[in-house]
């Protein structure tokens, strides 16, 4: 199976004063195209620094991302914008809906910008599939916290993404809501075969994907399979 994110020795420091801080340590694993994935560790252990440069939202000190073919260290800002609207779908602990549009609009922004005829049409049937198919005209605000979590994964399955970045989905929400969630999570990437990357602390969540990556003190700990198939 093709490789749909190769992550090659990732290096990322900060620095604060006079003090360098090392979030991510020589950093290196791949993941197939239609796999799903999970990387876990305590708090500062450089999760969401990773999932950052897996993206191509931040750059690496050294080393490199290979993401859907492409090195992301050969792309200017505007060409790695350009390969996230094309190939990967997010997910994030807030949910970050745009306030200002109803649930519909939300999912079907990214399908608009992209000029997708049937967005409107598309985006319904999202909607109805994470079961909001009442509360499609409703506001962010007019929504629970799991009702705007199933907007945003209604929105990032809305562009048939190659691959979907997850940072704490269910960081939000209580433990019933997050489960449905998760549960939708999985059905919906199943449906689509997309490749799933999921950043969490939760560890029984980590054990629904098919690969663990643990990292401790931005180093890897272990890469590990699970018996996910």
């Amino acid at each position: 199976m093709p490789k749909i994110l190769n992550v090659h020795h990732l290096e990322k420091t900060y620095t604060s004063g006079s003090k360098k801080l090392t979030v991510l340590d020589d950093i290196s694993f791949a993941i197939e195209a239609g796999d799903t994935f999970s990387i876990v560790g305590p708090s500062g252990s450089g999760k969401t620094t990773l999932l950052g440069l897996c993206a191509g939202l931040d750059q690496p000190d050294s080393g490199y991302v290979e993401l859907c073919g492409t090195r992301l260290d050969t792309l200017n800002e505007d060409q790695r914008a350009q390969l996230r609207n094309r190939e990967v779908g997010f997910i994030f602990q807030n949910f970050q809906l745009l306030p200002t549009l109803t649930a519909l609009e939300n999912v079907s922004v990214p399908l608009e910008l992209q000029g997708a005829k049937n967005a409107n049409a598309n985006s319904k049937d999202l909607l109805d599939k994470v079961g909001l198919t009442d509360r499609m005209h409703h506001y962010p605000s007019q929504l629970s916290g799991g009702e705007q979590q199933r907007v945003a994964l209604a929105r990032a399955f809305s562009n048939t993404p190659s691959i979907l970045f997850a940072d704490e989905p269910t960081g939000n929400l209580d433990e019933e809501t997050g489960e449905k969630v998760v549960q939708l999570l999985f059905d919906l990437n199943q449906e689509a075969g997309t490749t799933l990357v999921i950043v969490s602390h939760d560890l029984e969540l980590a054990r629904r994907t098919q690969h663990i990556l643990r990292l401790k003190g931005g180093k890897i700990m272990a890469n590990e399979s699970t018996l996910v198939r």
